[in-house]
């Protein structure tokens, strides 16, 4: 789906938003409009994998954590977006979820999260971990929900998006976060980790990363992308292209990082450490 489109998806689920506020529907109501929460038709043999597999993953992820050893450069970015009243739209490649929910837990988040088999266990976790989670599918529809999305802004909860999830292509943003900008006037903030020791699973979509215990991490954050509230269909393609840029440099830098010489950490350490 590209940009028009989802402009166009994001104004219809508004209008329908605003209407069913109108008419005083509770907010589950709300949330099931705008989001295609319907579960997928499981045989009994995947269902009973969902529970299983979440522990496990789980449980994977809590004896990891605590080993990891993180470096962050650029967090003055998101606090100085707090600092002036708004909420982050987060970013982030989906290789890079398991260092970034552990880093990352317990601050209630909403993540943006498919309703297919994977999506299911997947839920199950990241609840476990703190996260809040917002059911739907860029595939069926989900889309609309980003005016639920919007409301979760508007009552101080940040938002994140593994951006080129659920399934692919890897490393292509797809365009939520930006609407999601226009609308809340909050920004999108990308980011991204590298790690020192780590198993890529190349033969997975999104080439998925597992640190090794004990690994030196670092996240890099790039400063905010704020869209302007009448922002056109070109500027929306333009922004859009900045966060696909973004995305892609922060990536670079931080898969590189631990090959680098020591001169350049300095570099670009003092680049991320810039204020605003």
């Amino acid at each position: 789906m590209n940009a028009k489109d989802a402009a166009r998806e994001v104004e219809q689920g508004t209008g329908r938003g605003a209407s069913n506020a109108a008419a005083g529907e509770n907010n589950a109501d709300a949330v099931n409009l705008h989001y295609d929460t319907r579960l997928p038709e499981l045989r009994w043999s995947r269902r009973i994998q969902i529970p299983l597999i979440a522990a496990a993953v789980f449980s994977v992820i809590r004896l990891l954590g605590p080993t990891l050893r993180y470096e962050v450069l650029g967090w003055q970015h998101a606090e100085g977006v707090y600092a002036a009243g708004k909420r982050c739209i987060w970013a982030f490649w989906h290789r890079v979820i398991i260092p970034i929910v552990w880093w990352h837990r317990n601050h209630g988040t909403v993540v943006m999260n498919t309703t297919a088999f994977d999506g299911q266990w997947t839920r199950k976790v990241i609840e476990w971990l703190g996260f809040g989670t917002a059911q739907g599918s860029s595939s069926r529809g989900g889309l609309r929900g980003l005016a639920v999305m919007a409301r979760r802004l508007e009552e101080g909860v940040d938002c994140a998006f593994t951006i080129d999830g659920p399934r692919g292509p890897r490393y292509v943003a797809k365009p939520g976060p930006v609407m999601l900008a226009r609308k809340t006037g909050c920004p999108v903030m990308v980011f991204h980790i590298g790690v020192d020791r780590g198993k890529t699973f190349t033969k997975t979509w999104d080439h998925f990363l597992l640190p090794m215990p004990f690994a030196r991490t670092v996240i890099l954050f790039a400063p905010p992308i704020y869209v302007p509230p009448d922002g056109d269909q070109q500027m929306l393609e333009a922004k859009h292209a900045e966060m696909q840029r973004e995305l892609e440099r922060v990536r670079d830098i931080a898969e590189a990082w631990f090959s680098l010489s020591e001169s350049d950490h300095e570099k670009y350490r003092a680049e991320f450490a810039r204020r605003p």
